[in-house]
């Protein structure tokens, strides 16, 4: 029998919530973001691709049905009997007039009612309404809606670095007003950040851990082809993380972290041709099992640092 986790693993949560293997599609809607049409700022968070963090989603040239259906055939392929989670990733996808999200929200769970568990969403806080908030609430009750956040860090001076052009206090409303409506969260965090110190790092989950958050997904920092952040590395370089180095806090955050927490990632994902620094995360299961040998080797746990 396989060892459990020392700490909340998705595959468990899943399993326990839907009694089977269930899988997320990752889409593209083809939307935009604040921080990258002007209305907040221009060109986005420094890091993000040119697919705006959706490098493994479907490809936008295609509707979402054919997204939908050709990812889905390669997973029934491995696993016949899976559930799906339909995942918006690709930029902010909370980010248009309210009757286009009805019209894609709902339009992408009448593709596969019967094997459609949830729809997750990516986005940004600061791209709700009232209306919206409301709606999603709604939705919610007949199926149930999952809203993933980039926080990335909750040091502010962190965040204008990396343009990310959206506050802590606007990330706390926007999860206050979802919970109120049961609405799941998942917020995400990247680990060596431009200037940011271990202890920038802990403190960035001892916020987190003051939210009534769900789920959260732990990314390495990735210096991806044609991004400003990795134009600015070249111009200026700062520390990159080793894979010892990410795998030691990685640990130590999990230690620090609220013991109900789903952590849904523990490692970043990009296209191995764009990864410029560091090369190590391309080897997800490497990251992923050096931090398992950690956690046994000093026998921590989640949330045995919790305060």
């Amino acid at each position: 029998m396989e060892q459990r986790k020392h700490y909340n693993t998705l595959t468990e949560y899943y399993q326990k919530k839907w009694k089977c293997k269930v899988a997320k599609i990752a889409l593209n809607a083809s939307f935009t973001c604040p921080n990258r049409d002007g209305t907040k700022g221009w060109g986005g968070c420094t890091y993000c691709s040119k697919q705006g963090s959706g490098d493994t989603a479907g490809n936008p040239l295609y509707t979402l049905q054919e997204q939908y259906l050709e990812i889905k055939a390669k997973i029934v392929h491995k696993w016949p009997n899976a559930l799906f989670i339909p995942y918006l990733q690709a930029y902010s996808n909370t980010y248009a007039p309210l009757e286009r999200l009805k019209e894609i929200y709902e339009g992408i769970l009448m593709l596969d009612p019967t094997h459609i568990v949830a729809l997750a969403i990516a986005t940004r806080p600061d791209c709700f309404t009232n209306e919206l908030y409301d709606y999603l609430g709604e939705l919610n009750q007949r199926k149930p809606v999952i809203i993933e956040l980039g926080l990335q860090t909750a040091n502010e001076l962190t965040a204008k670095i990396i343009n990310r052009c959206c506050t802590n206090e606007e990330l706390i409303f926007c999860v206050k007003e979802l919970r109120k409506r049961r609405i799941e969260v998942i917020l995400h965090i990247i680990n060596g950040l431009p200037n940011e110190t271990k202890e920038d790092m802990i403190n960035t989950i001892d916020f987190i851990n003051q939210l009534d958050i769900q789920g959260i997904k732990f990314h390495s920092l990735l210096l991806l082809k044609d991004t400003v952040l990795y134009q600015n590395y070249l111009k200026e370089p700062f520390p990159i993380l080793s894979l010892e180095e990410y795998c030691s806090i990685v640990v130590q955050q999990i230690a620090r972290l609220k013991p109900n927490i789903i952590i849904h990632r523990l490692s970043a994902d990009g296209i191995a041709e764009d990864i410029m620094l560091p090369k190590w995360p391309m080897k997800k299961l490497v990251v992923m099992n050096e931090i398992d040998k950690l956690c046994k080797k000093l026998n921590i746990y989640q949330g045995d640092k919790f305060k």
